[in-house]
């Protein structure tokens, strides 16, 4: 009978664990959907200058965010039912997040070397159609004011244009009123090329090395869900014994 009770008692423990290990797995969940739809958002205008660049990243990280926060409702239904079988099933469906989000990581890194990789030619292809295609126009003026550049390798990219093309007022220092674009004194002198690229190194880089630092986290619910899943069996055979 003790020994039925120590059972118990280890099977009451396992479940309150496993809970909390779902509640924050269900965080992490909405964590990387918020981080894919920032992506989404806070590189818009970078993916559509690259010419390598594609949306597909950010779009699978919040995919998997939205799957794990509807696991994680899902098994702690699960686990205060008690069904080994289901919370066999959940483990093993950890240890497929776990490679999921591994891959996540290298996608997302991969992701990365391909807007970078991509962003010269397209920001060149960029400013020679600037004041004809209205949404390059408003990626480029927003990247210039944001990053505080101007043209892809220097300003004078924009003078080198065939037919050269006057800088534009979102390359201006100070507001448009005291700014005299033909003035090198009053714009920006540094190119957006290097600008953008340390920008995409420091935040996609940390995404990504974040998604594989996490990816080790569900192997925890693994261990708990097998051993709740064993102590419920162990709790069932000493009861019919």
């Amino acid at each position: 009978m003790g020994k039925h009770l120590q059972t118990v008692a280890a099977m009451a423990c396992m479940k309150t664990l496993l809970i909390l290990f779902n509640i924050a797995f269900g965080c992490t969940g909405v964590l990387m959907l918020c981080v894919g739809i920032w992506m989404r958002i806070q590189l818009k205008e970078y993916v559509d200058m690259s010419v390598e660049g594609t949306g597909a990243a950010p779009l699978a990280l919040a995919s998997l965010g939205i799957l794990v926060t509807l696991a994680s409702v899902l098994a702690c239904c699960c686990t205060a039912r008690g069904h080994p079988a289901l919370l066999y099933l959940y483990g093993a469906f950890l240890a497929v997040v776990v490679l999921l989000e591994l891959g996540a990581g290298a996608s997302v890194y991969a992701y990365r070397n391909a807007l970078t990789e991509g962003f010269d030619q397209g920001l060149n292809e960029s400013l020679a159609i600037y004041g004809k295609d209205h949404s390059k126009s408003a990626d480029i003026d927003t990247m210039q004011s944001n990053l505080h550049c101007c043209g892809n390798r220097a300003y004078t990219d924009w003078l080198s244009l065939a037919p050269p093309h006057t800088v534009p007022q979102s390359c201006c220092i100070f507001s448009e009123e005291q700014c005299d674009t033909s003035n090198p004194e009053d714009i920006y002198n540094q190119g957006c090329y290097n600008r953008v690229v340390d920008f995409i190194n420091s935040n996609i880089g940390l995404v990504a090395g974040s998604a594989v630092g996490v990816a080790f986290f569900p192997l925890v619910g693994v261990f708990l869900a097998c051993c709740l899943a064993s102590n419920i069996n162990k709790a069932k055979y000493e009861q019919v014994a």
